[in-house]
């Protein structure tokens, strides 16, 4: 029961707290706001990016061309030989035929050209699919030296340089997010030390007539957290509702309708939890930091 009741005296002095020195909690939370907006910002660049990547990876393929003159007996042996390498994920063989069959599909134009041809210029093939798209180049390496393989191809140069740009995006966003959730706590840390010294006095009297170390920084603490919190509305509403209509605006596609993005629901409610629960802790520790410092308790 002490404990409730002091839990519930914090909460009333926090909010007692919080109207009294209105000017500065408000100029608190505006930052918290503006600052987890960016965040917010930030976290569905990071994770829109990171979905975009991992769609190019899956998609990823290397195209094994076979020699004119191959056997089906080496067709088998280059088969076992692709499986064997440890990167390989899967490979499907193609023959030229389903090759002319496709690019007819694909091309009404191709196809009647193939047609007039006595003879088919394709290959036979493999669709080769990797584990991990960092050691495609040296996968494609090794299949290439494979006796009865003419050629292989898959995009190289371009995808290497794609994948880089889209890791080194997803980093350069990822330490935005920190620095921004660390100058939110020092936004809040500053609000927090102005308001100890406001009430100085206030303090003295508690540490005078006996009053607990955890019943002085309670109150503040949960200042921290309620200001984290009523920060964290606005960039919710604006995460919720803006995502849905950036979704719907681009067609739920990332410049191109082979990378989309990530649908709304249950996203925006996953990134929501993630505001709330950064806005709770970093106006926590900026008032652990506040009161560790300047109560000196």
């Amino acid at each position: 029961m002490k404990v409730i009741r002091i839990i519930g005296r914090s909460f009333r002095d926090s909010f007692k707290s919080i109207s009294r020195n209105f000017s500065l909690s408000f100029a608190s939370i505006m930052c918290t706001t503006i600052t987890l907006i960016l965040v917010a910002v930030a976290i569905v660049c990071a994770a829109n990016i990171e979905n975009a990547t991992k769609i190019i990876e899956d998609e990823l393929s290397i195209v094994v061309y076979l020699n004119k003159d191959v056997t089906a007996e080496q067709i088998e042996n280059i088969k076992s030989d692709i499986k064997s390498q440890s990167n390989v994920a899967s490979s499907t063989f193609k023959s030229k035929d389903e090759w002319k069959v496709e690019l007819g599909d694909y091309s009404e134009d191709v196809g009647n050209i193939l047609d007039y041809l006595d003879d088919n210029p394709l290959f036979d093939s493999f669709i080769v699919k990797v584990h991990d798209v960092d050691y495609l180049e040296d996968t494609a390496k090794y299949i290439n030296d494979i006796d009865g393989v003419e050629s292989v191809k898959y995009g190289e140069g371009m995808v290497e340089n794609v994948i880089s740009t889209f890791n080194v995006v997803e980093k350069i966003v990822i330490v935005a997010v920190i620095t921004l959730i660390l100058v939110t706590a020092f936004l809040i840390s500053n609000t927090i030390k102005l308001t100890i010294i406001n009430r100085k006095n206030e303090i003295e009297i508690m540490r005078l007539v006996g009053a607990s170390n955890t019943s002085i920084k309670l109150p503040f603490l949960i200042e921290g957290f309620i200001i984290g919190i009523i920060g964290a509305i606005i960039p919710i509403c604006i995460t919720i509702y803006g995502y849905v209509i950036l979704y719907s605006k681009m067609h739920g596609e990332l410049f191109t309708n082979l990378v989309f993005l990530i649908k709304p629901y249950n996203f925006v409610f996953y990134v929501s939890l993630v505001l709330i629960v950064i806005g709770a802790i970093v106006g926590m520790l900026g008032s652990l930091k506040a009161v560790r410092k300047y109560l000196k308790i």
